[in-house]
């Protein structure tokens, strides 16, 4: 009898509960650990991860708030691992392995009501930088839809840097007299928009949804469109992304509005290591924080949420130490958090622009504010509940604070 670990009985259940979500036919990880066979070849590669905390990837520092998505490791699935690799990766007795995991095929959000698709596919070219596009899709829908659940799909994700779908209601002059269904350039400065958002896509991210009583609502008559920004990987390929959509069964009590800070009038210094740009803003009307999405690209290090209640000080919300621009995900609040009018919010983030960053493209340039990956942002997007007779035109006039 093995003294050690053994994959069937003690490293599978890890990585059904664990790994299994990205590691299977069909999503984003280009390897799979459903079983034995497929998984140890790749046995010395899961240490190495594991033992850095790489993967899973999940980056909230633990001494600041509690996430209801909190993927990571314990301390015990840890050393059961490296136990495992250490001891030569040993299969044991496969009939000690736990019932196989059902995993939901093509949508994790189960089968859509409704699917919104490009109609054509974006040709991505092998090298070059790609401007971001955007495709106007009407809904067409003759009612007000409340949405319990959103996905997006690319068909070639290893090109899909990020997707944003936006919520565009009837009336609204943004990209006015643009085409239907056609992918047009647009730089981000001459795409500002007030419009909500249904979803960010980022690898790590690709379906959200709202426990019953919360929603999404999508107006009668309004578009989606699709801001898709496209990474070249060294070969010619094509992308058609589609957005499947879940109704709610019936109106929800609170509406789901997604919220941003930014701050785009930065310059990081060439060399300099640990550079801090910040923003704060105050909450116009009572919320419901429901979940933090920190947004920067290659040369992000760090970033912070941080909440100051009316006459108080700033507490930390959420701190990532390590933010991997590979890995952007959304930290959603195991208890949700009651937002007084007047609250103050502040998102910082520390930029790596040293040669000692290894995805830095230039340790030599003064970066600013840009939309392509070697451009720097910094964007803290939060979803926020309130309720349902509340759009996000209203929810930003201001009442008088008490």
């Amino acid at each position: 009898m093995l003294a050690g670990p053994v994959f069937y009985k003690d490293v599978l259940p890890i990585l059904q509960a664990r790994c299994q979500e990205c590691h299977r036919p069909g999503e984003i990880a280009p390897m799979h650990f459903l079983g034995y066979q497929e998984t140890r070849p790749w046995a010395k590669a899961i240490r190495e991860a594991v033992a850095a905390r790489k993967m899973p990837p999940w980056f909230a520092d633990p001494r600041y708030g509690r996430f209801s998505n909190d993927r990571s490791l314990t301390k015990s699935e840890i050393a059961t691992i490296l136990d495992w690799v250490d001891g030569g990766a040993p299969a044991g007795d496969p009939e000690e392995a736990p019932t196989s995991r059902e995993w939901r095929q093509g949508w994790n959000i189960g089968n859509p009501d409704a699917v919104f698709e490009m109609p054509k596919a974006f040709p991505i070219p092998p090298k070059g930088a790609v401007e971001y596009q955007y495709i106007i899709l009407p809904t067409r829908f003759q009612e007000d839809k409340w949405v319990q659940q959103v996905e997006v799909r690319p068909s070639d994700a290893s090109t899909v840097h990020h997707a944003v779908v936006y919520i565009r209601e009837p009336g609204s002059d943004w990209l006015k007299n643009r085409p239907s269904g056609e992918a047009f350039g647009l730089p981000i400065a001459k795409s500002l928009t007030t419009s909500d958002i249904l979803l960010v896509y980022t690898p790590g991210n690709s379906f959200d949804g709202w426990k019953t009583g919360m929603a999404k609502k999508i107006k009668a008559g309004s578009d989606v469109i699709l801001q898709m920004h496209y990474t070249a990987n060294g070969k010619a390929s094509a992308d058609k992304t589609r957005i499947g959509i879940v109704f709610a069964k019936e109106p929800p009590k609170q509406a789901v509005l997604t919220l941003q800070m930014g701050n785009d009038k930065f310059v990081i210094p060439p060399g300099d290591p640990n550079y801090r740009v910040s923003v704060a803003g105050t909450i116009p009307n009572d919320a419901l924080l429901i979940s933090l999405f920190p947004h920067m690209h290659l040369r992000g290090k760090a970033f912070e949420y941080l909440a100051a209640r009316p006459n108080s000080r700033f507490v930390p919300l959420l701190k990532v130490n390590n933010y991997d621009f590979n890995w952007q995900l959304n930290y959603r609040l195991a208890e949700p958090m009651r937002l007084q009018a007047g609250t103050r919010l502040a998102v910082a983030g520390y930029f790596d622009n040293s040669a000692n960053n290894p995805r830095n493209p230039d340790p030599q340039a003064e970066v600013t504010f840009g939309e392509q990956s070697w451009e720097e942002m910094l964007i803290g997007f939060f979803d926020v509940a309130v309720d349902a007779s509340m759009d996000k035109q209203t929810f930003f006039q201001r009442r008088a604070v008490k």
